[in-house]
């Protein structure tokens, strides 16, 4: 009788998912209660000649866990979102204008340096705003880039109506939808990951200067 046995094959990209997983779940046991506690300050929108600007700060602590990946060599995104909304006593509030900032962090191991992505549209109707890279020698510096937007367009000065009110409605968060598969199960339930904040004003539309 002739015995012989069939290797247990696993492909590349299963045992590089496996490996995600394992090591994910390695990293964030530590953390698997910790709360980040995030706050907006400072949330306003000023008109200059042409434009409808917002700026904000942002405070928080990257978690352990957010970090290490980092470390690793998995980039963060990080997503600011504002809503221009003009108030109606019939219906619900209007959505006038929106736009997003995309921030994408990322550490490069061979010059040890963060390197900061930000992508940024203006309203909708605007179509694909301005891309910036900068580079940055500590995190802290990076995430100081990060947690502070200051005069970021979000809409035409022209097309808000002089005099009348509107809601401002800002939004930040980690994007866990852009991380690696195994990194986005894993976070499931995690509040260690859970970095996000909103904050919703009203304003009144100035006339030009």
């Amino acid at each position: 009788m002739t015995d012989f046995s069939t290797p247990f094959c696993i492909s590349s990209l299963l045992r590089r998912a496996l490996r995600w997983a394992l090591w994910w779940a390695l990293l964030a046991g530590a953390g698997l209660h910790a709360q980040v506690v995030t706050e907006i300050s400072g949330l306003r929108a000023e008109r200059s000649e042409e434009d409808w600007l917002l700026s904000a700060q942002l405070q928080f602590e990257l978690p352990t866990a957010v970090e290490d990946a980092l470390l690793k060599g998995i980039p963060m995104v990080f997503v600011a979102s504002a809503d221009v909304l003009k108030e109606r006593w019939y219906w619900s509030d209007k959505k006038m204008f929106s736009a997003e900032r995309h921030m994408r962090l990322a550490y490069q191991p061979l010059t040890r340096r963060w390197r900061l992505n930000i992508s940024s549209g203006a309203a909708i109707s605007n179509g694909v705003g301005l891309a910036l890279n900068q580079s940055f020698d500590t995190l802290a510096q990076a995430l100081s880039a990060i947690k502070r937007l200051a005069k970021w367009k979000i809409a035409d000065a022209a097309d808000l109506e002089a005099g009348a009110k509107y809601k401002l409605d800002f939004r930040f968060r980690l994007d866990m939808g852009q991380l690696p598969r195994p990194f986005q199960i894993g976070a499931l339930g995690q509040t260690d990951w859970d970095i996000s904040a909103s904050s919703l004003i009203s304003f009144v539309a100035e006339s030009g200067k």
